[in-house]
């Protein structure tokens, strides 16, 4: 017989299902007969497994709800049962049993007296299985409610992170979201900085205790202070001290570290880029997707810190601000959230160096989003070809013209069509810096919306200049071409001959001097004609 496991195993990545929970399925009709009280346990079954070995413990992984008919329980009157079944009860404990259903009939009548005195004894929850009640209706059961946990942990999530997103893009992002924070998770959230006392903060905070020990943690993840050092630093929250690096090099620090004091559940993280900074989470319990919503907040805090902490830093921002705007979709969604996003580029105005004292945070500030790019990262930003500034503007911010920039502003567009936006505000700014105004949005509609008014204008004039000022040359060749050059139907349209029409635009093709049988020439044609009115 195998020994007991030191520890148990790992809990599955699956949401548990609280063994209330199946006893008040009606359909089920589940009764504990025996063992602790679920509710006041909170006792939670992971998955289900059917077995009818006398010793199951080899085959059980832990958090099972085991079912059983009773074939290996012995005869009520036989002298072994009762040693046989305590042994029975015991093993599934050790293996990590959450719970015992035993189903009556069609073996036995009813549940053993000695197996309930086992359950109790050794503390294991005793389930009577009713006849009209299936095995494999209890396991449909369980993972049922399984997926309905899981769907609602992944609301819980979706809700939260938009809640956080909306929080960062507040006038006061940090403090937001930090309120945030601790308001999704019901406890404590806290920015500690490099001497592992909290800077900012939102919730009820811990005992003194607990709060020490979030302290403490928060300095293991510390990038300013968690590796070893030539002083021989302590460098976990047990306190273990390092050798010096002359023994062995330095450790990194973990970009998370958890621990639990008094009850209470702590959690830090590091902030990338904001050196010395770090985020710390205390709850009174710990429930899926906490982690997630933890590494979220965590994740925006660097982008809202690390812009003042030096050029690196806000390198590292400007990064993002490309990621998200050529990242796909479901890898930018979670982040941004839902919602409409602007993307706007900007050049200082020429002339208004020297007067405004015109940089990406003054911009960003002013237009009221952290996510900017400087347009340096790529190449270094050479003066004789300098790259806009890019920003990200969230759903309730509209842009408006700001002193000493020329701004191009993109239509309003989701987490999908951030790369098309992109475009969109890049021929904006040429636009607005061609007609020298401070700023152009983009147009939705039409081959026009990507060239300059001025410039389309002045492409038509000079085009369409052979044919006179909106003679019959120009009004035949409009109307051929409107008719897909159907010689009949534009004569009638005009009310001459076809043989006119086929004069008319002959002449016209010689004075253009193009092939009006190629589609691109018909197609620059059309356009020039709409923009001096020839094209209705």
């Amino acid at each position: 017989m195998a020994d007991a496991p030191d520890t148990l195993p790992a809990a599955p990545p699956t949401p548990p299902v609280p063994l209330t929970a199946l006893l008040a399925h009606e359909e089920l009709g589940l009764h504990q007969i025996a063992g602790p009280d679920a509710a006041r346990t909170g006792a939670v079954v992971h998955w289900v497994h059917t077995s009818e070995m006398a010793d199951p413990y080899p085959y059980l992984l832990g958090g099972e709800l085991l079912l059983t008919a009773g074939v290996h329980v012995p005869a009520a009157d036989a002298d072994s049962a009762a040693d046989r079944l305590d042994a029975y009860a015991a093993r599934i404990v050790a293996a990590g049993g959450a719970a015992l259903g035993f189903g009556v009939a069609p073996v036995h009548d009813t549940v053993p007296e000695a197996l309930v005195d086992a359950c109790e004894r050794h503390g294991l929850p005793l389930l009577e299985v009713p006849p009209r009640t299936t095995f494999s209706g209890v396991a449909r059961a369980v993972w049922q409610l399984m997926a309905e946990a899981r769907h609602a942990e992944l609301r819980r999530v979706t809700q939260a992170q938009q809640g956080l997103a909306a929080a960062a893009s507040r006038p006061d992002p940090v403090p937001a979201l930090l309120r945030q924070l601790a308001a999704r998770l019901g406890g404590y959230a806290a920015l500690y900085g490099a001497d592992g006392t909290p800077t900012q903060s939102a919730g009820t905070p811990p005992e003194q205790g607990a709060g020490a020990a979030l302290g403490r943690l928060a300095g293991v993840v510390n990038p300013g202070g968690s590796t070893a050092s030539d002083e021989g630093r302590g460098t976990g929250a047990g306190g273990s001290t390092a050798r010096g690096q002359a023994e062995r090099a330095p450790r990194p620090a973990p970009a998370s570290a958890t621990d639990t004091v008094a009850g209470t559940h702590l959690a830090a993280y590091a902030l990338a880029g904001a050196h010395g900074l770090a985020l710390g989470v205390a709850t009174r319990q710990r429930e899926p997707g906490d982690h997630t919503l933890a590494g979220v907040a965590a994740v925006l805090l660097s982008l809202l810190t690390a812009p003042h902490q030096g050029a690196a830093e806000s390198a590292r921002s400007a990064a993002l601000v490309r990621l998200l705007l050529g990242a796909a979709p479901e890898d930018v969604a979670p982040l941004l959230g839902p919602g409409r996003w602007t993307v706007v580029h900007a050049r200082v105005r020429g002339g208004d160096h020297e007067r405004t004292p015109a940089t990406p945070a003054s911009l960003a500030a002013a237009l009221g989003s952290v996510l900017a790019d400087d347009g340096r990262g790529v190449d270094g930003g050479r003066a004789a070809d300098p790259r806009p500034v890019r920003l990200l503007l969230p759903p309730d911010r509209d842009p408006a013209p700001q002193t000493g920039w020329t701004l191009g502003v993109s239509a309003p567009a989701g987490a999908e069509a951030l790369p098309a936006a992109d475009a969109q505000a890049a021929r904006a700014l040429r636009r607005a810096e061609a007609t020298r105004v401070p700023l152009v949005r983009h147009r939705e509609t039409g081959l026009a919306g990507l060239v300059a008014p001025a410039e389309a204008d002045a492409h038509a004039r000079t085009l369409l200049a052979p044919l006179g000022d909106g003679g019959p040359l120009a009004e035949t060749l409009r109307t051929w071409l409107s008719l897909h050059g159907s010689w009949d139907r534009t004569a009638a349209a005009l009310s001459v001959h076809r043989n006119t029409v086929r004069q008319r635009i002959t002449r016209c093709a010689t004075l253009l001097d193009v092939d009006l049988d190629d589609p691109d020439v018909r197609m620059e044609l059309w356009f020039a004609l709409g923009r001096t009115g020839g094209a209705g």
